[in-house]
């Protein structure tokens, strides 16, 4: 039997939709049937960088549906059962990841997306197939049992939740903390914004590009006190003057007590991260590319943290999964486009692009 599935080829910087066999499952394997797969900005930047191993591939890191079969030794999980695939591959053996820390495991790669571990990854090699597709196998492991108030396709997105439960870990904040969110409009950003109140975020700083899509985002954040700054109202020599660093010292004379940063290039992490009060903290998940222009001594003197962090835990998704099951946190809001999987192009094209907004996006098969 054959399914559809999007895939990556070697020397291919996009996808094909092709009919492959469906996954047959291990011993400790379960295969899913997807009902939703998540989308992500950055997958298509990793497959152009060759920073994907196993090629051909399906790709799609992110997945949710049922349980179509499992392998002979499986014993917790069942033919039916409402499921997420949690996608970090890693040894579940080494220091990290027994302290919770799985992203710094030598092998950690995710299935259907990329791995930059020099070490062999056993796992990444079996399980580089993705949920852009019609089923996915997955070792038994990695499988989440949905609480029945949860969709699909929520689920799906479970995962980009997650990281921001584990950036906002990382920035340490205290109770009533005033935050700056940079990308405020793009999927990490509208979730931080949904997550805020309960890390006890009293005031949220949103920095993201168009004042038209800040406005459109502000109200997620129920509760908490919201500012926007939108970079198109800025000087056009923002990037140089530091013209955003005094905006938010406008609005936060004393200082942000944390910087969450998702920006991908450019100036507004240093400029950001300049408007910290003293002892605060930028904690980055934006891949930027663009060198920090504070000096050391600039760090030294207001005792200021950058905290890098490339991923969640198994710990924060279920801490996601948790606030969701309890009804604390309902997100179904955030899923913005759902497209079939024979139109994923168009979903890709649309993601990097950003004619449209676009917070959270899903494929469904």
């Amino acid at each position: 039997m054959t399914m559809l599935a999007a895939r990556a080829h070697q020397g291919s910087d996009s996808l094909t939709l092709e009919r492959i066999s469906i996954p047959e499952p291990g011993p400790l394997d379960v295969v899913v049937k997807v009902v939703s797969a998540g989308l992500a900005p950055g997958m298509m930047n990793l497959l152009k960088m060759g920073a994907f191993k196993h090629l051909p591939t399906t790709l799609g890191h992110e997945a949710a549906g049922t349980v179509a079969a499992v392998g002979e030794e499986v014993i917790d999980v069942a033919v039916g059962d409402r499921v997420r695939v949690h996608p970090n591959l890693n040894c579940r053996n080494c220091d990290y990841c027994r302290t919770d820390r799985d992203m710094m495991c030598a092998q950690q790669a995710m299935l259907g997306h990329a791995g930059f571990g020099s070490v062999p990854m056993p796992l990444y090699e079996r399980y580089h197939d993705g949920g852009l597709a019609e089923y996915v196998r997955v070792p038994h492991w990695l499988i989440d049992q949905l609480p029945a108030n949860v969709s699909f396709d929520v689920a799906a997105k479970v995962h980009d939740l997650a990281n921001v439960v584990r950036i906002l870990k990382c920035a340490q904040l205290p109770l009533g903390a005033t935050v700056v969110a940079t990308a405020a409009t793009g999927t990490m950003g509208t979730a931080t914004i949904k997550l805020a109140e309960h890390f006890g975020i009293s005031r949220l700083l949103l920095v993201g590009r168009s004042a038209e899509r800040l406005s459109a985002v502000a109200p997620l954040a129920g509760k908490v006190e919201v500012d926007t700054i939108a970079l198109d109202q800025l000087p056009e020599n923002w990037e140089t003057t530091g013209a955003l660093t005094r905006r938010l010292r406008e609005l936060a004379p004393e200082g942000a007590h944390a910087v969450v940063d998702y920006i991908p290039t450019g100036m507004a992490t240093s400029q950001a991260m300049a408007a910290l009060r003293t002892g605060g903290v930028l904690a980055h998940m934006g891949g930027n590319t663009t060198p920090l222009a504070l000096p050391p001594i600039a760090l030294m003197v207001n005792c200021w943290r950058f905290v890098g962090t490339r991923a969640c835990t198994r710990s924060d998704a279920e801490d996601v999964l948790a606030l969701l099951r309890s009804g604390a946190l309902n997100v179904d809001e955030l899923i913005s486009q759902r497209y079939p999987l024979a139109e994923v192009d168009e979903a890709i094209e649309a993601m990097v692009n950003r004619k449209e907004p676009m917070w959270m996006t899903v494929v469904n098969p």
